[in-house]
């Protein structure tokens, strides 16, 4: 007989081993459980049981909030040895890989700062604008539209879900869909506008384009304005190669621009270039994008004024 089965809404939750607790739980708890009765044994005759209990009571209390404790989703065991480890790191990172030199004498640097290599999984950008992540093998990034849910009718939500179902279960390695918010930048539109105005054909169409770019000089002026990018990061190991890896990846964008044509949504791989520019935006994700075909290749030379 088959018997139903309650899936979780998050399906990577840790298992359920004894009272509700994960196994990492049970081993927090047991361990401090442990470590309480041996000190108990070792001198709990000697101090009484009183003062033993008093003493136990705080390291009992620090042992369960990190068996059940969580910040921002995160268990607290986890969230205070991240803490750790980001203060015994060096946090003074250069993108060199020999030893950077020692700072000189008249420095105020800070006693003890050390300096460490930058290491990022990004290796650099490849042909075709894919990302070699080195031994994590090749990503690639599609830029994707978006298509209106609410405003379709019941069978064509249906329709949409079942396409997008669909693309999901033929997805043969990790992938992610990543929503950006970038700022707009309306200077480049309100330049061409007032540019191109006194060639247009009627002296009421030059009025127009006039005060449509006064608008939007005004609404740049007065708000902060944000576009929405939704992009496809897919990814394939290094497994056979370089050049194995990205012709898979490649593949596997081809077929979500296929699968995915199906719903009205349209997948671009984007360029070398345009790639450059989305990892570079990544470090300072408040700033306005960097222009595309702007960006310094590895290793030029780089004066003023020709590249961000």
């Amino acid at each position: 007989m088959n018997w139903p089965v309650r899936i979780p809404a998050d399906v990577e939750q840790d298992d359920r081993i004894v009272g509700g607790f994960t196994a990492r739980q049970v081993a927090i708890l047991g361990g401090t459980a442990a470590l309480l009765y041996g000190v108990y044994l070792t001198a709990g005759e000697r101090i009484g049981l009183l003062v033993f209990a008093a003493g136990a009571l705080p390291v009992a209390v620090v042992g369960l909030l990190l068996a059940i404790g969580r910040r921002d989703g995160v268990p607290l065991d986890r969230y205070l040895l991240a803490a750790l480890r980001h203060l015994v790191s060096p946090k003074a990172l250069v993108s060199s890989t020999e030893e950077a030199p020692a700072a000189p004498r008249w420095v105020a640097a800070r006693s003890g700062a050390r300096s460490a290599p930058l290491r990022l999984p990004a290796r650099g950008v490849i042909a075709d604008g894919l990302i070699d992540l080195g031994p994590d093998g090749v990503a690639a990034v599609a830029e994707v539209s978006t298509v209106s849910f609410a405003l379709r009718t019941p069978e064509e939500q249906d329709a949409l879900v079942a396409t997008f179902g669909r693309w999901l279960n033929s997805l043969s390695g990790p992938a992610q869909i990543l929503l950006r918010a970038q700022r707009m930048d309306l200077a480049p539109t309100i330049n061409q506008l007032v540019a191109s105005a006194d060639a247009l054909a009627h002296p009421a169409l030059t009025v127009a384009a006039h005060e449509h770019a006064a608008f939007l000089a005004d609404l740049s002026a007065r708000h902060d304005l944000l576009r929405r990018q939704v992009l496809l990061v897919v990814r394939e190991p290094s497994g056979g190669g370089q050049d194995a890896a990205a012709a898979r990846t490649l593949r596997r964008v081809e077929e979500a621009t296929r699968l995915l044509s199906a719903c009205g949504v349209t997948v671009r791989l984007l360029t070398a270039e345009a790639t450059r520019a989305v990892l570079a935006s990544c470090f300072d994700p408040a700033a306005p994008p960097l222009p595309v075909g702007q960006l310094a290749e590895s290793g030029e030379v780089i004066t003023r004024g020709e590249h961000r």
